[in-house]
């Protein structure tokens, strides 16, 4: 048996910016008849997605300040609220990377802080995009992803020039110290990575190849089972 109930920990996901609204709600059938139990899908088909898993256990994640997290602070609020009204249950919105580069730490932290106060009761992951930081920069974001009080780090958005490794996982789960949990995504496509990211210390995976990892997953499971 596997000591991984895999599917619990994915975040089955659509954001590629071709993705159409047949392909949302296919999203949302997969959830349904595999186990996942949050998806994520553009902020435009919040409502559909919400109609599709009403009453389910399925959790609607809804991305914020998403690829890139320059948006103003403002801005992000009122994306995370409005997703929050029509039905997100998860927000991961994405860091204000040129903020940290630049040393405004107080603003990354306020940043973040006021879409976590804006938006009680629903959970929170952070998106570094680690493959723009430096090492240091990536320990820093950690600490300011703790003190405005969000629960997740997240290694990446997926649309960076590389996505998470086992490294940046190791080093979040280090730096976080308890304090928020890792999620890890960007370039995770079959069950090897999976299985490597979990073991380096990744709480969740966020991936749009669910289906391909939980087969290989369930093949790898029956040959060692």
């Amino acid at each position: 048996m596997s000591r991984w109930n895999l599917p619990a920990l994915i975040d089955h996901t659509v954001l590629r910016p071709e993705a159409t609204k047949h392909d949302v709600l296919r999203l949302c059938e997969e959830a349904k008849a595999h186990g996942f139990t949050v998806i994520f899908v553009p902020p435009c088909y919040v409502d559909e997605a919400a109609a599709a898993i009403a009453g389910t256990n399925i959790r609607l994640g809804i991305p914020i300040g998403f690829p890139l997290g320059g948006h103003t602070t403002n801005t992000k609020v009122a994306e995370a609220v409005e997703a929050v009204s029509r039905g997100a249950r998860v927000l991961d919105m994405v860091l204000n990377v040129s903020r940290l580069k630049s040393g405004d730490h107080d603003a990354v932290r306020t940043d973040i802080a006021e879409v976590v106060k804006a938006t009680p009761g629903v959970e929170h992951k952070v998106i570094l995009e680690t493959c723009c930081l430096t090492y240091e920069e990536k320990r820093t974001a950690c600490h300011l992803v703790v003190e405005a009080g969000a629960e997740y780090v997240k290694t990446s958005t997926g649309f960076g020039a590389a996505g998470a490794t086992v490294e940046d996982v190791r080093l979040l789960k280090e730096t976080v110290a308890g304090k928020a949990k890792v999620k890890a995504s960007g370039g995770i496509r079959d069950w090897k990575t999976t299985l490597a990211m979990l073991e380096a210390g990744a709480d969740r995976i966020g991936t749009s190849a669910g289906l391909t990892i939980l087969e290989q997953w369930r093949a790898s499971v029956g040959r060692n089972g």
